[in-house]
């Protein structure tokens, strides 16, 4: 589930390999954290999208000769549709990213996000709506008519 959720966000499996190695790092360093929680899936799950942000920005700070023009809507190519995807979520900040990913990337429900986060599914949905108007104003070249 942990590589799943990191190959899902980061789009190839050697960082989710880094983000799996890294998740389950963490815990090994400090276990008695892992025991006391009530919810391991919730909890492995929120680490791998929080370490598979992690790895798009660093990957983004690193690589500053990459251009950010993005090709036009006729002619777009949907391996660097997902890279600027991760690009734009590398760019929100954590709590809206972490929604974007579970609803999205996860196929979570908005009551399983506000449960699992503690947060009202009121909050989920406004949060889940204005990460999606931001979203598509970063990917306007790649959505043409449809933004």
């Amino acid at each position: 589930m942990v590589f799943r959720t990191a190959y899902r966000i980061t789009g190839n499996a050697s960082d989710a390999e880094d983000v799996l190695q890294t998740v389950f790092l963490r815990l090994l360093r400090k276990p008695e954290q892992f025991e006391a929680m009530e919810n391991a899936e919730s909890y492995l799950r929120r680490a791998a999208i929080n370490a598979s942000l992690d790895v798009i920005r660093a990957r983004k700070s690193t690589d500053l000769t990459e251009a950010h023009v993005l090709p036009c809507q006729s002619g777009h190519d949907y391996g660097e549709l997902r890279h600027a995807l991760a690009r734009a979520i590398a760019q929100l900040k954590p709590r809206p990213a972490e929604v974007f990913a579970l609803r999205f990337l996860e196929g979570l429900s908005n009551p399983e996000i506000a449960q699992m986060l503690g947060i009202s599914q009121v909050l989920v949905a406004v949060t889940v709506h204005r990460t999606r108007q931001q979203l598509r104003k970063e990917l306007r070249a790649y959505l043409g008519d449809r933004s």
